[in-house]
């Protein structure tokens, strides 16, 4: 499987690769003003971006908005594949905590 993000094609996702493209990603857009994690069950991005910049790491910390995904769901949202609100209403995504915040997740992938 494949992840588009911002026209760059990732094979074989794994952690250290979604990190590393949501990293340099993060780098070109506003800070999100908070903090998110992405939550793939064993495995969790984190995104702080309650200062200047957004910071991305692996750490499994509290956030303001936690978004609870499988890593193949997660593939097919970034591709285009899985539209978010569907995915929302049928429980693919689960969103705990400011909404506001999820909906600034596309702004690390597009």
């Amino acid at each position: 499987m494949d992840i588009i993000i911002n026209e760059s094609i990732i094979y074989n996702m794994n952690l250290e690769t979604v990190l590393g493209a949501i990293q340099e990603k993060a780098k070109s857009v506003p800070a999100l003003g908070k903090t998110l994690k992405i939550d793939f069950g064993d495995q969790k991005l984190f995104v702080d971006g309650s200062g200047e910049t957004n910071e991305v790491t692996t750490e499994d910390k509290e956030a303001d908005c936690t978004v609870s995904v499988t890593e193949e769901d997660f593939i097919a949202l970034t591709k285009g594949e899985l539209n978010p609100m569907t995915a929302v209403m049928t429980g693919k995504i689960k969103i705990k905590g400011d909404m506001g915040v999820a909906m600034k997740l596309q702004s690390l992938l597009g």
